[in-house]
């Protein structure tokens, strides 16, 4: 029985650990996502004062939860503290399980992000797999006495600090710097221009349309196949999904770029020889001072290249003021969907 529980705690010590390191190379896609479940939860009444406070501490849940998934797993492979860290483990997935659980049954969010953007899961293979850490967890826990320290409690202490502070300078790195791995879309080497087209082998949806028109006071439903004369006035159209459709959605689908006098202009933009700069950037009310200097010189150096510079932000009117009315850069200024720039740019400001 012991060697089988070993192999266990093995298996699970290290998918946490793995798990967690995934997502400490970007902890801000954590944040985003854990963000996106307060803002459901929200919409949907649940306690929504709550929800919207807890989203702006979304960033300091997730460097706690990836550090505490790495800790734990690390605590497991090691044998230490086992109680405790069968039953902290046991908590974590059960917490886990309820998220993938109401990404699987509501459908209201289109993945949990488990095991970060890297390997991207289904709801139901995401689902299935926490349902069986879950029961390995808790055999874990009920046969808990079998298992035993690896090395003494002191060195144990030791590996599990300096565990935590190799957590804690590698997420600071992260949030400060990029992503260590980038495995989104925008990441070097891709063509965004390309990855915004529809797949190649896309099926698309398929629906069935009802229409209604009324006549004489009377409304009637019609197929696409039987609609009615002249005679009838169309009043509505209902639409229903008959098969969903597979890989019909790019890669990339909310990245554009629209000029204050409301033009889309990516194509022109991304599309041009030769190099040229994006800046990033959407919070002007603090910060400005950490990346002002750096940003002349980008500037400077654009001008002095003859290159274009063009900044992208979801606050147009406000990069408007402080580049061009303020400190006449005279840069053009474009509108981006904030989700996608926060996609883009872990980073903010970050220069493409």
């Amino acid at each position: 029985m012991k060697p089988a529980i070993n192999i266990v705690r093995i298996i699970v010590g290290i998918l946490f650990i793995f798990s967690g390191m995934i997502k400490a190379i970007d902890p801000l896609g954590l944040a985003y996502k854990m963000q996106e479940f307060f803002e459901v939860w929200a919409k949907d009444g649940y306690i929504p004062g709550l929800m919207m406070y807890l989203y702006k501490y979304a960033l300091a849940f997730a460097l706690v939860m990836i550090t505490l998934e790495v800790l734990l797993g690390v605590a497991l492979l090691l044998g230490y503290a086992k109680k405790l860290v069968t039953w902290l483990l046991l908590l974590l997935i059960i917490f886990f399980t309820f998220l993938t659980s109401y990404v699987l049954f509501t459908g209201k969010i289109r993945a949990c992000g488990c095991f970060g953007d890297c390997i991207p899961l289904t709801p139901v293979q995401t689902f299935i797999k926490d349902i069986i850490l879950l029961l390995c967890i808790i055999i874990l826990l009920i046969k808990r006495n079998l298992i035993s320290n690896v090395l003494k409690p002191f060195v144990c202490k030791s590996i599990l600090f300096i565990t935590l502070l190799l957590m804690a300078a590698l997420q600071w790195y992260v949030l400060h710097h990029l992503p260590l791995i980038d495995c989104l879309p925008y990441k070097k080497g891709n063509n965004i221009l390309e990855l915004r087209k529809m797949p190649a082998d896309a099926v698309p949806d398929k629906f069935d349309y009802i229409f209604i028109y009324e006549k004489g006071g009377e409304k009637k439903e019609f197929a696409v196949s039987a609609l009615p004369d002249s005679t009838w006035k169309f009043v509505d159209r209902k639409q229903t999904l008959v098969q969903k459709g597979k890989n019909n959605i790019p890669l990339i689908n909310d990245f554009f770029l629209r000029s204050l006098d409301g033009n889309d202009s990516i194509t022109a933009i991304l599309s041009q020889p030769g190099e040229y700069y994006l800046f990033f950037i959407n919070d002007f009310n603090k910060g400005t001072n950490a990346w002002s200097t750096a940003f002349v010189d980008l500037w400077q150096t654009a001008k002095d290249a003859n290159r274009n510079l063009y900044i992208v932000t979801a606050q147009p009117a406000a990069a408007d003021t402080y580049f061009n009315q303020l400190n006449k850069f005279g840069i053009p200024v474009f509108t981006c969907d904030a989700t996608a720039i926060k996609t883009a740019a872990r980073v903010l400001p970050a220069v493409f």
